[in-house]
């Protein structure tokens, strides 16, 4: 990779800097958004409330395995933005051959456990429309080996500070996501199968595109297979840092499961609701997640400087900004969350659950932007055994808990409220994290 298409985060005007940053991933999410999104959207209008919930169910599995993939690629991308940050040239490309090899691994051993344990998987979480989400989360599963390469080479590249070929990549396979949407489903007719396929024939060709970028610029990356190797070294370290990550992300996704269940024994209408009430939300929150992934590449590049002031600076100009952009999101959805139900389904009782849910879980967006900075704090330190137990904290001890309490006070109106509330509790907590200074210790050096 070329200096020029490298970017040292360790210096300028902070805010600007980290908007900068920022947006090519914001507008990378946007469009990985768009996978699941548009066949939420085309399954509302083509296929109805049995392939919304199919769709949805199926696609809080595979969050699981995505989530695992972000979270032990992170930790690759942390080491290397330390290497960078500390002009370790040597290691950082080591760092960047085992994380390659070691998700080559973890994609083939994902795609079988998925491919094999769908139908067990879904009969446990109670999905309504079995047999087309057993179909979607079998097709998905072909795609979680370039799901799992994919993540890698992002990783890679945010690492050196580059937000902006990952962004291409994704607008890439975005466009021909909805293309093809259309075509197997709007055109051909083959209902959630044709949405299945569509989003795994994306995700192939987003990694494709991603991988020839860094084949392009080999002075970063050298794809060669004698010096593709699994160093012991950089793996612990990427494991040490990757594990807990994964776990933390995981966490939130197993909890995210058990509202699903939850929710799935009101019947299809609320289980289609609750899904379109999510993908809304997901799109809300893709201004918090890019202020989240930003933070936490400036701050690798910024601790391996040994800029301890600025770090702190960015953490608290990442939380002004994201409160602002949660506010807006807030009023937008008050205003107009009826709307941007109705526009993914027909069906009144649906769009009733879904308007419901979001205009209550909507307010937790403003404590998602504080507690996603302090855990990106933590992450870009290489401690994600502190990301790891706050969201165990929010997702298990408070989420999971109080959704059953609230339930039986309020039936699926208190579902909602405690999802809403759970994040709270993670707010203090960070605060306390970023104050006690124990995110100054080196790793890169271990």
């Amino acid at each position: 990779m070329s200096k020029s298409k490298q970017r040292n985060l360790t210096e300028g005007n902070v805010a600007k800097m980290l908007i900068i940053f920022a947006f090519p991933l914001l507008i990378s999410n946007m469009f990985q958004s768009l996978y699941s999104l548009v066949d939420i959207l085309i399954a509302g209008k083509f296929i109805g409330s049995n392939g919304i919930s199919a769709i949805n169910n199926s696609s809080q599995v595979i969050l699981i395995i995505t989530k695992i993939a972000v979270g032990i690629t992170q930790g690759g991308n942390i080491i290397i933005g330390q290497y960078f940050g500390a002009k370790e040239e040597a290691k950082k490309k080591n760092a960047i051959g085992t994380l390659t090899i070691l998700s080559f691994f973890l994609g083939i051993l994902s795609t079988v456990v998925f491919y094999f344990g769908a139908e067990p998987i879904l009969i446990k979480l109670g999905a309504p429309a079995l047999e087309e989400a057993k179909t979607y989360l079998q097709i998905c599963a072909i795609g979680l080996l370039f799901v799992w390469m994919y993540n890698a080479f992002s990783g890679i590249l945010r690492a050196m500070g580059n937000s902006k070929l990952p962004m291409r990549c994704v607008m890439v396979s975005s466009v021909i996501n909805i293309i093809l949407d259309y075509i197997f489903v709007a055109v051909l007719g083959m209902g959630t199968a044709g949405a299945a396929w569509a989003t795994m024939i994306s995700q192939v060709i987003s990694c494709m595109v991603a991988f020839s970028f860094l084949l392009a610029n080999k002075s970063s990356f050298d794809f060669e297979l004698p010096k593709m190797r699994v160093k012991g070294s950089e793996t612990k370290k990427i494991f040490r840092l990757g594990i807990p990550s994964a776990i933390q992300m995981t966490i939130a996704g197993f909890s995210w499961l058990f509202v699903t269940f939850m929710i799935n024994k009101y019947g299809m209408d609320a289980s289609a609701g609750n899904g379109i009430s999510i993908k809304i939300k997901d799109m809300c929150q893709l201004l918090l997640m890019a202020l989240n992934l930003a933070t936490s590449s400036m701050v690798a590049q910024n601790l391996g400087a040994k800029k301890y002031d600025r770090v702190m600076e960015i953490v608290n100009t990442a939380i002004k900004i994201n409160l602002i952009l949660a506010t807006c999101t807030i009023i937008l959805c008050q205003i107009f969350g009826g709307s941007m139900v109705a526009f993914f389904s027909n069906n009144p009782a649906a769009i009733a659950a879904g308007t419901l849910n979001l205009k209550i879980e909507i307010f937790g967006q403003l404590f998602y932007a504080v507690f996603l900075i302090y855990n990106s704090l933590s992450i870009g330190a290489g401690q994600s055994e502190f990301a790891m137990f706050n969201s165990f904290l929010n997702c298990i001890l408070v989420r999971v808990v109080l959704c059953i309490i609230f339930e039986k006070l309020w039936g699926l109106t208190g579902i909602y409220v405690a999802c809403m509330i759970a994040t709270f509790v993670s707010c203090p907590v960070g605060w306390l994290y970023a104050r006690s200074g124990c995110w100054k210790r080196d790793i890169v050096s271990k």
